[in-house]
């Protein structure tokens, strides 16, 4: 059960296809999230009681809740009711619409950090409220939240690793299944271990980076 270099080489392709898997994964659920974050965002900020609480429910419902048992409710619950998805398609689901809830409490602080004074000197110039929310203040928010991102990209692409309960052969199930075949625990989690380290290093290093860079152009 020791450290085996052989089988670590030899398991370095298989999980650099797992690796593959757990960054469409996240690049398709983070990218769904944003658009769904939005949405939740502006009914968070909403003067409309329905939409406002309605969308304060489902963060809270999502947030405080475990992302695993979302994954098995869409995975194994659904299909009770007629609702039959594959495994990718339900970890896909089931990631977006937990990254959905994170994003959406991103972009209402990076909303509400802008100064008031900014929407109703462009509503002053005849603009809608959507009009202003388009070209002046979410601009401006996009800006200030890329850090706050950045990290929900990262934590996400860990996250994934759940997908891995519904037989998605994403990075950690490959190291699992090379776990079985080689009869060796520690060599391709040793490669595991590194390929997360490998995707989610310069992610942090790039939230930091754009944190200085906010900092010094405010």
């Amino acid at each position: 059960m020791d450290f085996n270099l052989e089988i670590f080489v030899e398991g370095i392709p298989y999980l650099l296809k797992g690796a593959v898997m757990t960054l469409r994964l996240t690049l398709i659920s983070v990218s769904i999230g944003i658009i769904l974050g939005l949405i939740l965002s502006l009914g968070r900020i909403s003067k409309n009681p329905v939409f406002r609480y309605s969308t304060g429910l489902y963060i809270e419902v999502i947030r405080g809740t475990p992302l695993l048992m979302q994954l098995l409710i869409i995975y194994y619950a659904l299909p009770s009711i007629g609702l039959n998805l594959p495994a990718v398609t339900a970890a896909i689901v089931g990631l977006s619409l937990n990254s959905a809830a994170y994003v959406g409490e991103i972009f209402r602080g990076g909303i509400q950090s802008i100064e008031k004074g900014q929407m109703e000197a462009a509503r002053s110039l005849g603009m809608t409220y959507f009009q202003a929310m388009r070209y002046i203040i979410l601009p401006q928010a996009f800006r200030r939240i890329l850090p706050p991102l950045t990290n929900e990209f990262a934590s996400m692409l860990k996250e994934s690793s759940l997908a891995s309960t519904l037989a998605v052969t994403e990075l950690l199930r490959s190291g699992r299944e090379l776990v079985a075949w080689k009869a060796n625990v520690f060599s391709p989690f040793i490669g595991v271990t590194l390929f997360y380290l490998i995707m989610t290093i310069p992610l942090t290093r790039l939230s930091s980076y754009l944190e200085k860079r906010l900092k010094k152009g405010d």
